[in-house]
């Protein structure tokens, strides 16, 4: 079982408490079956190591959890320990020598329930429902394999989901086995979830089963006592990332970091899939108006796609050698500079300017200056690819020509490896690189759930999603006005690619108008979001399904009508009554205004006001994928 981390959480404050009967956990064993169980390949570790905490807390030693067995992940997330009943400990000295590797606690209960997440567990449901073991059994899939592929391919999904001969195309694309071991799966399993509403509609089609319970993903939420606190660690890190900066383009850092912004977009590397596309498409337009426009801001953008690479780029670590350089002359400049100083004023004499610096520390800092001098422009990757001519982010940066010019406002930076503190060039882990950046841009043409931008709401870091993707359509069904909380949904279902861009352009450009206020307001808003995303919120649906699955299963045990929805009910924030946090429906037309202008601007924002009218702010309980009473149905919107 892997080892949970455990965080302080005081969340939830107002939103409805789960109020199913409860479960007779005493008398039931849980087994949640993954590849991904302490084995990181994708968003379902995630999703399996953050609801870990919850679903121990519901079922104690009764909860067990099953994945593969690589010695590396062992020894990190891992404690082993010895079964107590006998009979698991049979089965498990039986199991070990047929050969396979175990490390789990267990218990000896009448009842269980086996959870099976994606295709490669899903060989254990068949078994046991062909075997017709007395277990209840939940299927759960986090995306579509076929979809995936199709996706994948650039064509046109989700217009064309009726359309699909699903065998031909899974037998085209050489995964037909896998595609029927999916299928089996879903059809053999007594209760069949998938973790959005969007990815519910592509099921139907893909795998024909209508998803029994919509599960949607969390994540365990640290709430700060302060709520400044999270601002801070913003700048901190912000200033890390601007170390990095200053040593990637030395010698062309011609830019003020003070009016430079972060963007960022990570994940798997789907060029196609995860929209990067398209941001490279709306970078190379967002560089065109803000040169028209003669803007002052900066935009540095990261890709952070692990893709194969040689090493690291040597123009690139010499740019951190050289920043270094350079901070060791200036701090040794400064500290002979503040002794003669200090002298100087203990004999009470005001010091010569002129004379202050000699002329060995003019000669140290001519030679400091003359090594930032730089001969080719500032690199767009920091390794040495290792198929660069076919590599898709480096195609098509050459095709937009944003190569990091002097003249350029955008600037771009592949790094092709997962973030480690330990690393020579950026070393920040991934938690602390996101809380310095501005906003993340995740454009996903095809996104189940969509982890990258939820993970930047419960940092307070605005993102950029898609109605394509889970997470967008959750918060478009919890947040009447999701832009003013600083998650910026661009519409990719019911607009052409081009429409698309522009409008992923405009929200661009819109954020690069904003003034420093607005966007600690944003953050602010955005940080309260994160009460949606908790686990203690969403692990209810979890409960639903398992609840559903036994009275299916066990019907003189367990009771529940067959057809109930969740009884789940809905919270949606309203639009913030206080100041706009974009300057595009402000009360200025120009987005260079006075730091004076800031002020009066945001005169009447009261953050602690707003937070408790959020709280406050809770509608009629309504069911998740059930409009509330009085709400118009939106072009775009889904229920299941």
């Amino acid at each position: 079982m892997p080892l949970a981390r455990s965080l302080s959480m005081t969340s939830l404050n107002g939103l409805p408490q789960w109020e199913d009967e409860d479960l007779p956990v005493e008398d039931l064993l849980l087994f949640e079956v993954s590849w991904e169980v302490t084995n990181k390949v994708g968003g379902i570790y995630t999703v399996i190591q953050t609801k870990a905490k919850i679903t121990a807390d519901e079922w104690g030693e009764n909860y067990f959890l099953i994945g593969p067995y690589f010695e590396h992940n062992v020894k990190t997330q891992v404690e082993a320990c010895e079964p107590p009943n006998p009979a698991v400990k049979k089965a498990m000295d039986t199991i070990k020598g047929q050969g396979c590797q175990l490390s789990c606690q267990f218990d000896d209960k009448p009842n269980i329930i086996a959870h099976f997440h994606e295709w490669q567990a899903g060989v254990g449901l068949i078994l046991s429902r062909s075997q017709k073991l007395a277990v209840a059994t939940i299927f759960t899939t986090h995306a579509t394999l076929l979809g995936r592929y199709l996706c994948a391919a650039s064509i046109d999904f989700y217009n064309n989901l009726d359309q699909f001969d699903i065998d031909k195309e899974a037998g085209e694309r050489q995964i037909y086995h896998r595609y029927c071991m999916e299928r089996a799966s879903v059809h053999c399993a007594h209760v069949f979830t998938t973790v959005s509403q969007i990815t519910a509609i592509e099921a139907e089609h893909m795998l024909k089963r209508n998803p029994d319970v919509v599960t949607p993903n969390g994540l365990n939420i640290k709430k700060f006592s302060a709520m400044h606190e999270f601002q801070n660690l913003h700048s901190m890190y912000k200033a890390r990332i601007q170390e990095f900066v200053r040593g990637h383009f030395y010698g062309h850092l011609d830019f003020s970091l003070e009016k430079t912004l972060f963007f960022f977009i990570a994940g798997r590397y789907e060029f196609s899939n995860k929209g990067a596309d398209m941001f490279l498409e709306a970078l190379s337009r967002l560089n065109f108006l803000l040169r028209v426009h003669k803007s002052d801001v900066t935009v540095v953008v990261f890709f952070i796609m692990p893709a194969k690479t040689n090493n690291f780029n040597v123009e690139t670590l010499k740019g951190q050698a050289v920043r270094k350089q350079l901070w060791d002359t200036a701090q040794s400049v400064k500290e002979k500079f503040g002794k003669k100083l200090y002298n100087a004023l203990l004999k009470g004499e005001i010091p010569d300017l002129n004379k202050i610096l000699d002329r060995d520390d003019i000669t140290i800092m001519k030679r400091a200056i003359f090594s930032t001098q730089r001969h080719c422009l500032p690199p767009v990757t920091t390794h040495n690819m290792i198929d660069d001519g076919n590599d898709p982010i480096l195609n098509t940066i050459r095709r937009i020509g944003l190569f990091n010019n002097r003249t350029d406002r955008v600037k771009v930076i592949l790094h092709p490896e997962f973030l480690s503190s330990t690393s020579p060039l950026l070393p920040l882990d991934y938690e602390e690189f996101v809380r310095g950046c501005h906003l993340g841009v995740f454009p996903s043409y095809y996104e189940p759930w969509g982890y990258t931008p939820a993970e930047c709401t419960v940092m307070g870091i605005p993102s950029v999603t898609t109605n394509l993707s889970g997470f967008g359509c959750f918060m478009q069904e919890h947040v009447a006005d999701p832009a003013a909380y600083g998650i910026y949904i661009v519409d990719r279902r019911f607009r052409s690619p081009d429409e698309s861009c522009n409008q992923l352009t405009q929200i661009l450009y819109g954020f690069c108008q904003q003034s420093r206020r607005q966007r600690i307001i944003q953050r602010n808003r955005t940080e309260r979001l994160s009460d949606l995303l908790d686990w203690r919120y969403l692990g209810r649906y979890y409960m639903h399904a398992r609840h559903l699955a036994l009275s299916r299963t066990f019907p003189d045990k367990f009771e529940m009508e067959p057809s109930a929805p969740p009884k789940t009910e809905g919270f949606r924030y309203p639009r913030p009554s206080s100041v706009p946090p974009s300057p595009s429906v402000s009360q200025h037309s120009s987005p260079h205004h006075s730091e004076g202008e800031d002020e009066d601007e945001d005169e009447r924002y009261d953050e602690d006001e707003e937070a408790e009218r959020d709280r406050q702010n809770i509608k009629s309980p309504f069911s998740l994928g059930v409009l509330p009473q009085g709400k118009k149905k939106q072009h775009g919107e889904y229920r299941n």
